[in-house]
């Protein structure tokens, strides 16, 4: 990985994020499969992220709606699946097979031995009646297409099977198969989520059988995705990459020599940039402004943010688990929030005005109003809500 060359301070690594990762007005995108073709990973834990982050950076967000669908369920063009930290992302397709060698297998063993040690203690059968309810339930799926839950239960009623999960936990409760299983089928890529029952900002999805994909051996599969991530995101410590990733340590290290890593100097010790990627980078030509969403894969993209978020925010941005609300961006950091009302308006708050001015005040303004223009009569409820994202939306 070599020495340090050069000291990269918060200037450059704001002026990097506003270019690549498509905020800044002439670095904003065509359309959706360029979005996230830059960004490597939206999150889609909450469907509508994904839309607001596209909407985001488009350079017309007029047809954010019509072409994230049809990038998502016509063309399959993008992606819907479990990748890092257990976590629902949405990615290129020709991205998954490395997200699945690299990462979503070792979820998956995980989750399946965790479902079947949570049947055993709440008192389901064992794991060869799992494995005929598995194989029941992909062929039903295979032979309808798509399905719900609910539908897939109609062919196969042994997924209504009902197990106490987590006994004696904070969590407890009683589960059925259906809600464990096809989590795990989808870790495993074998499933993956279709359309929404509802609109865009639905929480409940059909499912579809997965389209095959070949296996990448898993060392390289990890460089793969590291390297694509670094060239977004660098330069990244090397807690940054361990964090996004959810490797481990070894892995991390491992995988930044196999892609030739660049050492730099950084506020917070030694980051990384692929090979390279060690010239300064001159920012946009005019200041910019974005509002982004909860969740969105730039607000969340380090673990360490000091350089684009001030500590004395993030009572006021995130939610009690280390969620992030909707933000209001100028000039590459986070300077405010904002949220839609249950009347449709958008609203936003200035948390730190230092160096906004009126100049700022009035772009950020023209963002809101652009978010305001593609929503049309859509409300959007954050499923992970910040203090000040509650507290601007009146709830």
């Amino acid at each position: 990985m070599g020495e340090v060359r050069r000291y990269i301070g918060v200037a450059e690594r704001r002026a990097r994020l506003a270019l690549r990762q498509r905020l800044a007005g002439d670095a904003r995108a065509a359309g959706p499969e360029e979005v996230a073709e830059s960004m490597v990973a939206l999150h889609g834990s909450d469907p509508a992220t994904v839309f607001l982050a596209v909407g985001a950076r488009l350079a017309d967000p007029g047809r954010t709606v019509a072409e994230t669908e049809r990038a998502l369920y016509e063309d399959r063009t993008l992606v819907r699946m479990h990748g890092m930290r257990h976590t629902v992302f949405v990615f290129p397709t020709e991205l998954t097979p490395v997200v699945h060698s690299s990462t979503s297998l070792a979820v998956a063993a995980k989750e399946r031995a965790s479902l079947l040690k949570h049947m055993e203690v709440g008192g389901a059968p064992d794991a060869a009646w799992l494995k005929e309810v598995e194989e029941s339930t992909l062929a039903a799926l295979a032979r309808r297409g798509q399905a719900t839950a609910v539908e897939l239960a109609e062919d196969e009623p042994r997924l209504r099977r009902r197990f106490l999960y987590g006994a004696g936990k904070s969590y407890e409760g009683l589960h059925t198969v259906s809600t464990r299983l096809l989590k795990v089928l989808g870790a495993e890529g074998k499933v993956v989520r279709a359309r929404p029952l509802g609109s865009w900002t639905s929480s409940q999805y059909r499912w579809a059988v997965a389209p095959p994909h070949p296996e990448w051996d898993v060392a390289e599969a990890q460089a793969a995705l590291l390297g694509r991530w670094l060239a977004v995101c660098g330069p990244a410590t090397e807690a940054d990459l361990k964090w996004w990733t959810g490797w481990r340590v070894s892995d991390v290290r491992r995988a930044l020599a196999a892609i030739g890593a660049r050492a730099v100097g950084l506020d917070e010790g030694t980051g990384y940039v692929v090979a390279g990627d060690e010239e300064p980078v001159v920012g946009p030509g005019e200041s910019w402004a974005a509002l982004l969403p909860g969740l969105d894969p730039t607000a969340m993209g380090w673990q360490q943010r000091d350089w684009y978020l001030p500590a004395e925010l993030r009572p006021s941005l995130f939610d009690y688990s280390g969620n992030i609300g909707p933000t209001v961006w100028w000039n590459g950091r986070v300077v405010g929030g904002w949220a839609q009302r249950a009347d449709g308006e958008v609203v936003w708050r200035l948390l730190d005005a230092k160096g906004v001015g009126r100049e700022g005040e009035v772009a950020i303004a023209s963002e809101v109003e652009r978010l305001r223009g593609w929503l049309g009569g859509a409300r959007v409820t954050p499923r992970f809500r910040s203090p000040l994202e509650r507290e601007l939306a009146g709830s």
